[in-house]
């Protein structure tokens, strides 16, 4: 089932030679009979083989013009992408905040303008002068509502401690596309000198407008960093230039593709600006990891003598197998977050499914059809070659991988219980965890909307920006309302009450909380103003409100995710290797993997530890919703990878029937591969986190360092131990499931030579298997030793 393969395949041999990198025992010694010509020993190409070699030159050529469209349809992106997303759009904060943008306005102002008086007061006459017509000019503009300022209020929460700096604010209106045309429009002609005093523009609406520039711009440059890295790495992995191109052009279609994709999702839903770093990400990283397990074996089976097109075959039915598999896998973890109802959270899963799918399907369509043509020239400008020494290790270093394995499986107790201890230890520190929202320290020190924010923070009383807002509705007597003030004003978490203001039969009152706007006690204080009695319908909304929303959404939405994420793993891992244990472990390990990951966001990011070394701003939480996603995408990446090492051990098991032997020649085949992939990975990954923005930092850098971990420790260490130590138990399946498997099961492998105890309950297999060549015999011993 779900073989890349047709399902016309005839009854396919067992390997000669040993199953090339990237998974999976397809026959390469021998070519194939199709219709297009080429001989050899051995099973015929497959239907879907040869869709993908039939007209080559056609197959690319529709790959170009596709990509040409691609580009133009995902042509300005960006500017249609959304910096918000963080609110659940069905909670009480979202419903208020709604409300009272359509009654009032002026309650929810978005823009701020710090004006500085210098060594003067702001209440000396010119400046106040100054200060009143700057306000009167901005309520003049169009698209600005609600303008207010300290010098029309005398509100104290609008002027600063020290009395030389003061706010006006205003509300823009508009969507986030409308309020950003808006605030480009107005920001440069009112920030900078004006008479006596010097203005800087903040507020939420400049905090995401600025956010959102700068990951534009960062995206550029983590591209630029990406690419010629990666490239330099791919050379260093397959030695020739013209095979290190393949999978940089596969990444690269994925990445045009799927910004097209958003483009056409931006036309019926909001869509974050930050999924374009999980689409370069991903569509670099994985794109790279499939076409290496493709290309990798397809070298090798031009290596053994096998023309072009049945090498292409051999190649698509063992590692193609693999990739398809694999990129399921890693879409099914990116699926979860569809369950969220923040669009932040869904963006994610749409750019990250659309590119999985684009970067598989272009490694096994688009890829095969290049090889197709390239035949043996893949091999060309090997700039190796006047470094290398000596005969090569085909299996890039399998030896060593192969020695480690088998220390590690002779230890196999104390690597199991040392690792697993260490990885504990290194995610400790998330036991700590404290989550917020993204505000303006998600941006550089230096940029203007943060510098403002922080003044306010630093020298004026309360949070002014920051209050929550209790929109009443329901017919009251100013009697009722004076009394509802009085109850929450006695909370004490309060600093300040003003209002009400009362429009029909709706008001609002505007509570400030007495320290910051998202901390511990803003947060109690909502669940307080939510809870207090009075003679009229009322919501609440404000900053902590949205927070609170948003995790009570998190916490009620995780255990579906989590559960839809485990169940199909373990289906998936099921139809992969027909065993009931290795699924559990695979998720069970694969969540061990992620602990050095959430321990160090914690550490790094919410402590500020190396903040100045990784020039960041801790605001001394975590944004809700970040965990989330590098679980599900972190996930997903540990997957990749442990199904190339379980394809390759379970083929060898079904070959010999030893366990061990089965564990070991596993790692030394695939070991080094998944770590170049990995370091391939963690490069993109880490260039991504070389963002000005918090987040796009913490995202990058967590996932970079989760993979690493995974690959060098997980991959390498535990799993060989723990499957050591559960021995051919791993492999135990009831009858009913097997027989499910043996039906539906998904195998990398060419139908598999029976293992001996198999064997001994089967009889002997129907079809006799063709001796192994000296050649590939050699091969295999090579690889082996």
């Amino acid at each position: 089932m779900s073989e890349v393969d047709g399902a016309d395949d005839g009854p396919a041999k067992r390997p000669g030679k040993d199953p090339g990198d990237g998974g999976g025992g397809g026959t390469g010694t021998g070519g194939a009979t199709d219709s297009g010509g080429g001989t050899g020993g051995g099973a015929r190409l497959g239907g879907w083989t040869r869709f993908v070699t039939a007209r080559p030159r056609l197959s690319l050529l529709v790959a170009l013009l596709l990509t040409a469209l691609a580009v133009v349809a995902g042509s300005g992106v960006a500017d249609r992408l959304g910096s918000g997303g963080w609110e659940d759009p069905t909670a009480q904060s979202t419903y208020a905040t709604k409300a009272l943008e359509r009654e009032f306005p002026a309650s929810q102002p978005n823009l701020l303008l710090l004006l500085d008086a210098g060594g003067a007061s702001v209440d000396d006459p010119s400046v106040a002068a100054e200060a009143k017509r700057i306000a009167a000019r901005l309520a003049a503009e169009h698209g600005v509502t609600g303008v207010g300022s300290y010098w029309q209020s005398g509100s104290p929460a609008l002027k600063a401690r020290d009395g030389h700096e003061a706010l006006i604010a205003a509300r823009i209106t508009g969507d986030e596309t409308a309020a950003a045309d808006t605030l480009d429009r107005l920001a440069p002609s009112y920030r900078g000198k004006s008479g006596p005093v010097e203005v800087e523009v903040g507020g939420p609406i400049a905090v995401r407008h600025e956010m959102q520039t700068t990951i534009k711009e960062d995206l550029t440059r983590a591209e630029m960093i990406a690419l010629p890295v990666t490239l330099l790495l791919l050379v260093m992995v397959f030695g020739s230039a013209v095979a290190a191109l393949l999978p940089l052009g596969v990444g690269i279609i994925a990445i045009l593709g799927t910004n097209a994709v958003l483009r056409g999702l931006t036309e019926v839903t909001d869509v974050s600006v930050f999924a374009m770093n999980l689409t370069t990400a991903l569509g670099l990283g994985l794109a790279i990891d499939y076409a290496l397990f493709i290309v990798r074996r397809f070298r090798e089976e031009l290596a053994t003598g096998a023309p072009p097109r049945a090498a292409v075959g051999v190649t698509l039915r063992t590692a193609g197998r693999t990739v398809l598999f694999s990129s399921l896998t890693v879409a099914v973890s990116l699926a979860a977050m569809l369950v969220f109802p923040q669009y932040f959270l869904r963006s994610f899963a749409y750019a990250g499914i659309a590119v999985v799918l684009l970067a598989a399907a272009a490694a096994l369509i688009l890829l095969p059809a290049a090889l197709m043509l390239l035949g043996d020239r893949v091999n060309s400008l090997d700039l190796r070659r006047l470094f290398r020494r000596g005969r090569q290790d085909p299996a890039g270093g399998g030896a060593a991988w192969g020695r480690m394995a088998a220390l590690v499986m002779r230890r196999a107790p104390l690597f199991a219980v040392a690792t697993t201890a260490g990885l504990i230890v290194l995610g400790l520190p998330f036991l700590g965890v404290k989550f917020g929202t993204a505000d303006d320290r998600q941006l550089p020190s230096g940029a203007e909307s943060h510098i403002v924010q922080q003044h306010i923070r630093d020298g004026f009383p309360g949070s002014p920006g920051g209050a929550l807002e209790v929109l009443a509705e329901g017919s009251a007597t100013r009697t009722e309302y004076a009394r509802y003030r009085e109850r929450i004003a006695a909370l004490p978490e309060v600093l300040r009450v003003d209002g009400p203001l009362v429009k029909g039969d709706a008001a609002y009152f505007s509570v400030l909380p007495k320290g910051e706007a998202v901390d511990e006690g803003a947060q109690r204080l909502v669940g307080e103003l939510r809870a207090a009695d009075a003679p009229f319908d009322t919501s609440v909304t404000g900053t902590a409100a949205v927070l609170v929303d948003s995790k009570h959404a998190i916490a009620d939405r995780l255990p579906w995710a989590i559960a839809f994420i485990t169940i199909v793993t373990l289906l998936l891992v099921f139809l992969l290797t027909g065993s009931v244990l290795i699924p559990v472990q695979a998720v069970l390990l694969n969540a061990l993997s992620l602990t050095a990951m959430f321990g160090a966001v914690v550490w790094v990011f919410q402590d500020g530890h190396l903040s100045g070394l990784l020039d960041f701003t801790s605001s001394g939480s975590i944004e809700t919703t970040l965990p989330v996603l590098m679980f599900c995408v972190a996930f997903g990446l540990s997957m990749d990878y442990g199904v190339f090492l379980l394809s390759r051990i379970k083929e060898e098991y079904d070959h010999t029937g030893d366990h061990r032997e089965a564990v070991r020649f596993g790692l030394q085949r695939t070991g080094g591969l998944i770590t170049a992939a990995a370091v391939i990975l963690a490069v993109v990954m880490v260039a991504i986190g070389t963002s000005r923005v918090a987040n796009t930092k913490m995202l990058g850098l967590g996932v970079a360092l989760a993979v690493l971990m995974d690959a060098m420790v997980v991959r390498s260490l535990l799993v060989p131990a723990v499957m050591r130590l559960t021995g051919t138990a791993t492999w135990w399946a009831p009858g009913p499931l097997r027989r499910f498997h043996d039906r539906f099961g998904l195998s990398e492998a060419e139908t598999p030579e029976p293992a001996p105890d198999a064997v001994s309950k089967a009889g002997p297999a129907p079809d006799a298997v063709p001796e192994e060549s000296a050649e590939s015999g050699r091969d295999r011993a090579e690889a082996r030793g």
